[in-house]
C-alpha cells in the first residue's frame, strides 16, 4: 500500500511520455521523410484527436467500471507503446504515420484517466493529494519535450521513439504487476450507452466540470503558446537571446509543483475553494497579460510567465477530485474519462482559435480571449455552491404540496362542499 501512490505516478508519467516526446521528434521525422512544416502540426494534432476518440470509447462503453482499471491500464500502455513503435516501419507513407500517431492517442485514454480512477479507489479520503500527484506527473510529462529538444537533436529520433515506447512498457508492466484493483472499487452497471452522462443529473458534478471546462479553455493554450511569446520576445529584443526551450519547460513543468501543492492544500482547506481560488487567479492573469506582453522587461515577463505556469494548472487535481467526489460511485471511471473527453476537445477549439486571432491581435493581446473561460468556470461554480443547491432545494420542497398537506386539502374541500 505504501508503494502504490509512487507506483502510480511514475507509470503514468512513463506513459504519457509517449504523448508529448513526439513533439519533440516531429521536426526531425517531417525532415526524414521530407514533409512540409504543415505536417508537424498534423502530427502532433493526430495524437490529441486520437485520446479524445479514445477517451469517448471508454466512456461509451464504460471499459474503466467494467473491466478492471489495472488492466485496462496495462493492456492500455503496451498497445499505445506498440503503436508509437509502427512510425518506424519501413516504407510507411504519410497517412501511416498518421494513423500511428492517432492510436497513440487513442489508446493513451486508458492510461491518464484510468490511472486517475486507480487512484480515487484506494484514496477516497485523502483523494486531493493523490491526484495532486498524479496530475504533477503529467504536467512534468507535458514540459518534457521542452527539456527533450537540446537531447533530440543529437540523437536519432529513432532511438527517442525506441526509448519512450520502453518506458510506457515498463510503466504499464509496474502498474499491472504491483498495483490490484483499489479496496474502493465498485462493480460497473450494465453496459449503457448514456451511463457515462449520469453524473450530469447531480449538481455538484455539473459544477465540477463546467469548473474543469473553463480551466482547460486556458490551460493547453497558454501551454501552446508560451514557446510562441518567447519566441516573439526575442525577435523584439534581439539582445535578450531568451533561451525558449528551457524556459518553456520552466514555466510549464513548474506546474507540477503548483499540483502538488494544492493537493496538500486541499487536505486542510476545501477543494472546492482551492480551484476556486486558483481559476481566479489565472483568470486574472488572462486580463494582465496586455499589459506584461507589452512590455520590455525580461525579468517582469519571465516572473509573470512563472506565476502564470503555476496557477493555471494549480486547480487541475481539485476538479477532477470534484469530478471523482461527486460522480455515482458505479460510474467513477467512466464520469473522469467523459470529462476529460469533453475538456480536451474543448482544447482544440481553443488553442484554434488562438491561432487564427493570433496574427490578428498580436502578442500583446493574444491571451486575453481566454479570460472567458476561468470566468465561465468561476461562474459554474458559483451556480452549484452546495449552500446554494441546499437553498434551492429546500425552495422546491416548499413549494411542492406533501403527502399530508394533499390529503388535508381534499378533506377540506369534501367538506365544504358537504
Amino acid at each position: 500500500m505504501r508503494l502504490t501512490l509512487p507506483t502510480i505516478v511514475g507509470a503514468q508519467f512513463c506513459c504519457t511520455s509517449l504523448w508529448f516526446a513526439g513533439n519533440a521528434v516531429a521536426p526531425d521525422m517531417a525532415a526524414r521523410f521530407h514533409l512540409g512544416p504543415g505536417f508537424v502540426a498534423a502530427l502532433t494534432s493526430a495524437v490529441q484527436l486520437g485520446f479524445i476518440a479514445g477517451t469517448l470509447a471508454f466512456a461509451l462503453l464504460a471499459v474503466a467500471d467494467r473491466f478492471s482499471p489495472s488492466r485496462v491500464f496495462l493492456v492500455s500502455a503496451l498497445l499505445a507503446a506498440l503503436s508509437n513503435l509502427a512510425v518506424m516501419i519501413e516504407g510507411l507513407e504519410t497517412e501511416g504515420l498518421l494513423a500511428c500517431r492517432f492510436l497513440t492517442g487513442f489508446f493513451l485514454a486508458g492510461i491518464y484517466p484510468v490511472g486517475m480512477k486507480i487512484a480515487s479507489d484506494y484514496y477516497q479520503a485523502g483523494l486531493g493529494r493523490s491526484l495532486g500527484w498524479l496530475v504533477g506527473a503529467l504536467v512534468l510529462g507535458t514540459a518534457f519535450p521542452h527539456l527533450l529538444k537540446g537531447l533530440a537533436a543529437r540523437l536519432p529520433w529513432q532511438t527517442v521513439t525506441l526509448a519512450t515506447s520502453a518506458l510506457a512498457a515498463l510503466g504499464g508492466l509496474a502498474l499491472g504487476l504491483l498495483v490490484p484493483d483499489g479496496p474502493h472499487r465498485r462493480p460497473g452497471p450494465p453496459l449503457s450507452l448514456t451511463a457515462c452522462l449520469t453524473g450530469f443529473r447531480r449538481p455538484e458534478f455539473r459544477a465540477a466540470a463546467f469548473g474543469y471546462f473553463g480551466h482547460m479553455w486556458e490551460l493547453y493554450t497558454f501551454w501552446a503558446f508560451v514557446p510562441v511569446l518567447l519566441t516573439a520576445y526575442n525577435a523584439r529584443h534581439p539582445g535578450a537571446a531568451l533561451s525558449v526551450p528551457l524556459l518553456s519547460f520552466g514555466i510549464i513543468g513548474g506546474g507540477s509543483l503548483a499540483c502538488v501543492g494544492s493537493g496538500l492544500l486541499s487536505q486542510v482547506v476545501p477543494a472546492r475553494a482551492v480551484a476556486a481560488g486558483a481559476l481566479a487567479l489565472s483568470g486574472l492573469c488572462c486580463l494582465a497579460s496586455p499589459l506584461v506582453l507589452g512590455g520590455n522587461s525580461p525579468a517582469l515577463l519571465l516572473g509573470f510567465l512563472f506565476f502564470w505556469g503555476l496557477v493555471v494548472v494549480a486547480d487541475s487535481p481539485l476538479f477532477s477530485t470534484l469530478v471523482a467526489r461527486h460522480a455515482p460511485e458505479a460510474a467513477r471511471g467512466t464520469s473522469l474519462t467523459i470529462v476529460n473527453c469533453l475538456g480536451f476537445a474543448l482544447t482544440i477549439v481553443s488553442i484554434q482559435l488562438t491561432g487564427w486571432l493570433a496574427p490578428r491581435l498580436g502578442p500583446q493581446l493574444l491571451f486575453l480571449p481566454l479570460a472567458v473561460g476561468p470566468a465561465l468556470g468561476l461562474w459554474a461554480l458559483w451556480r452549484g455552491r452546495p449552500g446554494r443547491n441546499a437553498a434551492v432545494a429546500a425552495r422546491n420542497d416548499w413549494r411542492r404540496p406533501t403527502t399530508a398537506g394533499v390529503v388535508a386539502q381534499h378533506q377540506g374541500a369534501t367538506a365544504h362542499s358537504l
